[in-house]
This record gives structure tokens, C-alpha cells and sequence, in this order.
């Protein structure tokens, strides 16, 4: 089947939801969801979104805090960009119908509660409990449904972007889509693309991301021909529950924020011995400490304990962590929570401009798929939601801006599917993905070696070259995708770990433990390769 549109859009979280109904009264826009519809990193959101909302809070701490915890790498003009944009941002949320937490007062003032967390040097954090990202996702979802200028479809994988060269540029033109229901590929033709498809996460055995986080975005705009930045900069969440029952569930940052702390299995705490800021530390430092007390210990975890605080305070403040560990087995007003460190959020990805607009004309990336500059080498709590708010509303500015000046190209190449059959060993892929997350958390997980490095290299490649093998002889399927998706991932990531010869942030290596002077940001550039529109196109 094919479809054409103004604007497409391959992601259904925060950023892409964002730019389609900013967008949605003036073009006919399609939104592509790789799953379920709210099933991805927004819906999981516990924390909340950093934002310049209260009157005792300003532009310039913000800025200051966020360059801080991004460890000299953040790009200052656009950490400002952001900073200054929140406020219209958590006004357009709540004019939505977002549910913030209030504070009770005796006037008709409305005053929203805000919380502290890792980096921050205030309370600016606005969240709905902490299920913050499950209200933000189900009020954008609530008012995409209504709108009839936009259509959704679920279970949907983008395959490749189609491009094609015109006047010297090259430029996007649609997408290859698996219809993961029909099990066959679909063509959109669209005058703009938007890659909204979150992070890369998932390229690790321990993740606190949902399955469908493989750095799909990622890979295809590297495909494509656009630069890609900083992947070397994978944020480990220090506190993801350690339990067999519930291996990717995420314990806020917020919890540290209300005086959770981090102790060892005899119950002493360990994170003063780190940092001055204790439990309040950014994510990196606190992620190496629970990593590094657990490999000296020999320990499978360390435990976060918030039972000091009172009952009802608990379980007013933390009511999704409460019930959830409650039917696990787990009291967290009378027992410490175990927990461990756990691939979280990744600062790099498409270089873009503070428009959102990539490399290849009329083609955008938002959201965690993109590099910005605002994170550097470590992103502070709770602005990855803000991030997404702030570029979405950019980038459906300035996809306005254009719309009558492109036009829908309506003779794209069909899928050929000609020299292709069906695979009857799955089991191949299989093989190769739990292979392939293993190295990645063994060799360029929290602490990082340049022989580990290499040693990982060796094996993408030898699986990149199984996985070609396999895409170039047999039709798509999810799992295929998914693996060549992460394993261009995991490249991208290894290199730009490799061109950093020192620590910095979530960049931590054992032979080169220093900063060096003068940092600049990791950026790599893809070999030019023929557009997909200029040739017949093969699924190879």
C-alpha cells in the first residue's frame, strides 16, 4: 500500500506528537508508531521536565547547571535556546490538560510543585507524581486522535528513508515502511520526514528503555548520508530495580530528590566517599559509584532507601513506584529498594540546528534521535522531555515556513522484493542480537578500555557482514530490522568512543583518565552513497 502526506512523522512520543499538532491545522500529517501508540520512552517518564517556572528561578542557573553536568561539551547558545523556551512549553502543556501537581494554597493562585533532582541547583522539575511522561504522552495521544488532519498507524517499522539528489542536494522524499501486521512493506511519499524514534538503548543487555528503543532514526539517517554526534556519550540510569520480575523498570531520580539514599548491602552509605553532592550528584558519577561498589564488593547490587520519609509522603509523592514494588514483595516504607545501573538515555545522535533540520533537506530529527548540543557529555535530569517540547514546536515552525514551497513526489521506486525469500532460521538473528548486547554492556558499558573497544569493533563487524548477508537474501522482519539497526548503532557508538582519548562525562576510560583541554564534540560523517530514488532500488 502507499500513502502520501505533507509531513511525516516515524515516532508517536513526546517530540513527535509535539511537532504534529503544532503542525496539524496546517498540513495533512501521518504518524508512524513502531509499536503500540504510547508504547515508548515518554510513557515511562517518571521524573518530570525541567523548566524556568517558578519567580525565584532563572534563565542563567539553568544554563549554569545544564553546562555543568554536561561536563564542558554542551553547546551554550543552544542549552540558552532551551532554557529560554520552557516556560512556553509548560504553559502549552498545561493549556493541554496536563496534570501537574499543585501546591494546596489559601487564594485562588495556582502554584505548581516542583522537585529537585541530580545537578540541579533548585527545584525546577514540574511532574505529575511520578508518572509524569504517562500524563504528558496520554494528553498529547487524546488530542492526536481527535484531530482530523492526522492519522496514525501502530505497529509500523521504518525501513530506510528514500532520498534522492536534485540541483547538487540531496533530499528526503519518504520512507520504506514494515507493516508489521500485514508482514509487507509499505511506501510513504511525504514533502517533509521527521525522525522522532527515541534513543539506542536497547543496544545493551540492561536497559530501563521499553523494546522498541533500537536507534532505528539513528541508523537510517546515518544510512542516508547525514553526520551523527557524540554517540559515545550512553547515560546509564544509577537506579534501575534489581529484580527478576521487573528488569527494566526505573526508579526516578526524584527519589534521591526527596532524600533517597544509596547505601551498601550492610546498610552504610557510599556516594559521600564519591562527591561532595552525595546521592545529589549527576547520573554519570553516581552510575560509576553504585558500578564500581558493586565490583568491589562482588556484590549484585546496592539499595536505595527512602523509609526514613514518611508513609504518607511516600506514597503520596511516589504512588506508580509504591504499588509497583508493593506487588513485587517490596515495601519501600520499611525496606531499601534494590537496584543497579542500567543503559538509560543517549546524548548523542543526528546533528541538527536549532531548527531541528538535519543534513539532508526537508528531512528533521527531534527528540532523543537527535544531537542538539544541550546535553554534551552527560544530560542533566529532566531535560530530555523539555528537549523534546522545545524542538518539536522548532521544527513545526519552521516545516510552515516551507510547506508551499515543496511538492510530494509520486514516483517513488517500489520495495523490490523480487530476490528475496522468506527466512526459516530465526534462530540466526536471535543468536546474533543477545550476542551483540552482551559485548556492548561488557566492552563499552560504564567503564571502557580501548582494548575492549577494539574488541568489540572486531565483532560488529564480523556480525554487520552475517546480518548484510542475511537482509541482502531474505525478506524483512522485525527482529532483522531491529539487529541491523543496532548493530550501525553500536558501530557508530564504538568509533566515537574510540576518537575520544580521554574521560569525560559518561565517557569513562581506564587508559586515558584525564580531561584534556580544549574539548570539542565527536562528530562523524558518513561515506557518500547513491540516493535510493537514483537507482533501482534492491531490499540489499
Amino acid at each position: 500500500m502507499n500513502y502520501s502526506c505533507d509531513v511525516l512523522v516515524i515516532g508517536s512520543g513526546a517530540a513527535g506528537l509535539t511537532l504534529a499538532l503544532h503542525l496539524a491545522d496546517h498540513a495533512k500529517i501521518h504518524v508512524l508508531s513502531k509499536g503500540p501508540l504510547k508504547e515508548g520512552s515518554t510513557y515511562y517518564a517518571q521524573g518530570g521536565i525541567a523548566a524556568v517556572y517558578d519567580q525565584n528561578d532563572t534563565i542563567d542557573s539553568h544554563v549554569k547547571d545544564t553546562l555543568i553536568a554536561g561536563d564542558g561539551l554542551c553547546d551554550e547558545p543552544t542549552v540558552r535556546f532551551v532554557s529560554e523556551h520552557s516556560k512556553q512549553c509548560i504553559d502549552w502543556l498545561i493549556q493541554s490538560g496536563v496534570p501537574f501537581d499543585q501546591i494546596d494554597t489559601d487564594s485562588d493562585e495556582v502554584r505548581y510543585h516542583m522537585t529537585r533532582e541530580g545537578g540541579h541547583s533548585t527545584r525546577r522539575i514540574l511532574h505529575a507524581a511520578d508518572a509524569t511522561g504517562k500524563a504528558v504522552e496520554t494528553t498529547l495521544v487524546s488530542q492526536v486522535l481527535t484531530h482530523p488532519n492526522i492519522t496514525l498507524h501502530e505497529h509500523l517499522n521504518a525501513i530506510d528513508l528514500i532520498t534522492r539528489d536534485r540541483n547538487g542536494q540531496r533530499e528526503v522524499i519518504g520512507a520504506y515502511v514494515w507493516n508489521r501486521n500485514r508482514e509487507h512493506v509499505e511506501t510513504f511519499a511525504a514533502k517533509f520526514v521527521v525522525l522522532a524514534t527515541g534513543g539506542s538503548s536497547k543496544v545493551y543487555q540492561y536497559t530501563s528503555n521499553p523494546d522498541i528503543a533500537s536507534g532505528d532514526g539513528v541508523a537510517m539517517a546515518w544510512r542516508a548520508g547525514c553526520r551523527v554526534g557524540n554517540m559515545e556519550f550512553n547515560q546509564f540510569h544509577p537506579t534501575c530495580l534489581y529484580h527478576p520480575q521487573a528488569r527494566n523498570f526505573l526508579l526516578t531520580e526524584a527519589l534521591r530528590g526527596e532524600g533517597a539514599l544509596l547505601k551498601r548491602p550492610d546498610g552504610s552509605r557510599f556516594m559521600p566517599d564519591y562527591d561532595s553532592r552525595g546521592e545529589l550528584a549527576p547520573r554519570d558519577v553516581v552510575a560509576r559509584a553504585i558500578d564500581h561498589e558493586m565490583k568491589r564488593l562482588g556484590a549484585d547490587c546496592m539499595f536505595l532507601d527512602i523509609s526514613h520519609r514518611d508513609d504518607k509522603f511516600i506514597e503520596h509523592h511516589f504512588p506508580t513506584i509504591f504499588e509497583k514494588l508493593l506487588g513485587l514483595g517490596i515495601d519501600i516504607r520499611k525496606e531499601p529498594i534494590p537496584v543497579v545501573p542500567a543503559a538509560h538515555y543517549s546524548c548523542g545522535g543526528v546533528v541538527t540546528d536549532h531548527h531541528a533540520r538535519t543534513d539532508i533537506k526537508a528531512l528533521y530529527a527531534v527528540g532523543e534521535v537527535a544531537y542538539t548540543g544541550l546535553h554534551g557529555a552527560n544530560r542533566m535530569a529532566s531535560n530530555s522531555l523539555l528537549e523534546c517540547l522545545v524542538f518539536g514546536q522548532a521544527a513545526a515552525k519552521d516545516i510552515h515556513s516551507q510547506l508551499k514551497q515543496r511538492q510530494i513526489v509520486s514516483d517513488i521506486p517500489p520495495w523490490d522484493e523480487s530476490q528475496v525469500t522468506s527466512s526459516d532460521e530465526e534462530v540466526i538473528i536471535t543468536h546474533n542480537w543477545h550476542e551483540l548486547r552482551l559485548f556492548m554492556w561488557d566492552y563499552v558499558g560504564i567503564v571502557r578500555t580501548t582494548k575492549r573497544l577494539e574488541r568489540a569493533m572486531h565483532r560488529i563487524q564480523m556480525l554487520k557482514q552475517e546480518v548484510h548477508d542475511y537482509y541482502a537474501n531474505f525478506r524483512v522482519s522485525n527482529n532483522l530490522l531491529e539487529l541491523r539497526n543496532l548493530l550501525q548503532i553500536a558501530e557508530l557508538i564504538v568509533r566515537c568512543a574510540m576518537e575520544r582519548k580521554e574521560s569525560r562525562g559518561l565517557h569513562y576510560t581506564l587508559d586515558y583518565p584525564n580531561k584534556q583541554e580544549n574539548p570539542q564534540p565527536t562528530i562523524l560523517t558518513p561515506e557518500p552513497k547513491p540516493s535510493l530514488a537514483s537507482t533501482l532500488h534492491k531490499q540489499a
